[in-house]
């Protein structure tokens, strides 16, 4: 094969192996991320804590510790319900956000199964604020500082 030619012919074989990779790759970029994720609007650094109802039952995990401005994936794969409830604690100017339903959390690290009798079993009791997700795959939930909300 002359030379020219067979320079063509490995480049058509390159060209081939790109245009059959092409869509492998996009079908990888594509791929759904469904995460429930926060974001943090706030000018201080937050402590989060969430509580869902999944196949078998109601659970509560914290802390996720969030910088200003940043986002943070809580729960990899599809939203487990409907409903997902937020704690947060403002570290830098005090505060919180909390709600009327009542979940178990606990100081430090935790993933608490149920919601039921959370000082017996030696647990907080804490209120958690409701977050309506429509039954979405993916969720973004966005806390934001006071002054923000109200203006």
């Amino acid at each position: 094969m002359p030379q020219r030619a067979e320079r063509l012919w490995r480049r058509g074989r390159l060209r081939a192996v790109a245009c059959l990779a092409l869509p492998l790759l996009a079908s990888l970029g594509a791929e759904a991320h469904a995460d429930l994720k926060l974001c943090n609007s706030t000018a201080s650094r937050v402590g989060v804590s969430i509580g869902y109802q999944d196949a078998t039952g109601w659970a509560t995990e914290g802390w996720w510790n969030i910088a200003s401005q940043t986002c943070e994936t809580l729960l990899k794969g599809p939203v487990p319900s409907r409903f997902i409830y937020v704690h947060a604690l403002d570290y830098d100017r005090g505060g919180e956000w909390v709600g009327t339903n009542f979940m178990c959390t606990d100081d430090k690290s935790f993933a608490i199964r149920g919601v039921q009798d959370c000082q017996q079993r030696g647990f907080k009791r804490t209120g958690f604020f409701e977050v309506d997700t429509g039954e979405s795959q993916e969720w973004t939930i966005r806390l934001t500082d006071p002054e923000a909300s109200e203006k």
